[in-house]
């Protein structure tokens, strides 16, 4: 039996995470700030990462599963904590580590190299509403500090656009609403499509890549990309409603092309969905759910 860290795991995917250890029969140990009570059948540590290192005492893991890592404060932290406690660590990141980029084809992981990435802890990452302004930043960062300092395995999956029905960011219920009451959904004068993945899916997928034994990033998204007036037809089509659009900007109104190749994960073994096999149910949840 695998003994099993997961960090964060307390909603959406990441809960489904747990579960699926769990239920395969792993032993799970969830830590987090105790906003919301672990699953059954789950050890639960409740802390900060400042204090992590301390609460851990002499526990040991075969792998770190990190959903909640943003900055390279963050990361170095972790790196401290679990320096002889795990073997193997798997950091959960993200598509935005690409922003900004120009590209005409799928984006590979050779595209945002964490070892030539600058850190920064000496910015404000603490400040309220500099991380959610610098999401993308952080990331890059705390990609930067395990690839360079981390003693142990680090395999960094870097999730596309996560869709699901209890998806608490509200970027599809952004469009999900404006639809249904047919509001201008605001689009860019030139839209480009981009890479999502089922929740579900990537909760597998970090399953997957926490028993394995690969290193570095890798991309993992469903196949087929949608640019949002792909997405609101779907919408509109599932909710009978026209949609309407205007100019300006939204979740998923991308100025540039924004797409992630999944080549790597498949030729170590996993096999994703397609994206246009999954949204219909996944936009049915949210229509439901609002």
């Amino acid at each position: 039996m695998h003994k099993i860290c997961v960090i964060g795991g307390s909603r959406y995917f990441g809960r489904r995470l747990v579960l699926d250890f769990r239920d395969a029969g792993a032993d799970v140990t969830v830590v987090n700030r105790g906003s919301v009570p672990a699953p059954p059948g789950v050890r639960h540590l409740v802390t900060d990462r400042a204090a992590l290192a301390r609460l851990l005492r002499d526990a040991s893991f075969d792998v770190v599963v990190d959903q909640v890592c943003y900055t390279p404060v963050h990361a170095a932290a972790a790196v401290a904590a679990f320096r002889d406690r795990t073997r193997r660590y798997v950091l959960t990141s993200t598509i935005e580590v690409y922003a900004g980029l120009d590209a005409a084809a799928p984006l590979p992981e050779t595209a945002a190299d964490p070892l030539r990435h600058p850190v920064r802890p000496d910015l404000p990452w603490a400040r309220p509403g500099y991380l959610d302004a610098h999401y993308a930043e952080g990331k890059r960062q705390a990609e930067a500090v395990f690839a360079a300092t981390a003693p142990f395995e680090v395999a960094v999956v870097r999730a596309g656009h996560v869709l699901g029905g209890d998806d608490f960011t509200g970027r599809l219920r952004h469009y999900t609403d404006r639809i249904r009451h047919e509001q201008p959904v605001l689009v860019r004068p030139r839209n480009h499509p981009s890479s999502f993945i089922h929740h579900a899916e990537i909760a597998r997928f970090l399953r997957w890549a926490a028993e394995s034994g690969f290193t570095g990033p890798v991309n993992a998204c469903s196949h087929g990309e949608f640019d949002v007036t792909e997405l609101c037809a779907r919408i509109g089509a599932r909710a009978g409603r026209e949609p309407v659009f205007g100019t300006g900007e939204s979740p998923f109104a991308f100025d540039r092309y924004y797409g992630m190749a999944n080549d790597r994960a498949e030729s170590l073994g996993f096999s994703f969905s397609r994206t246009g096999d999954w949204l219909p149910g996944v936009i049915g949840e949210a229509l439901e759910a609002t």
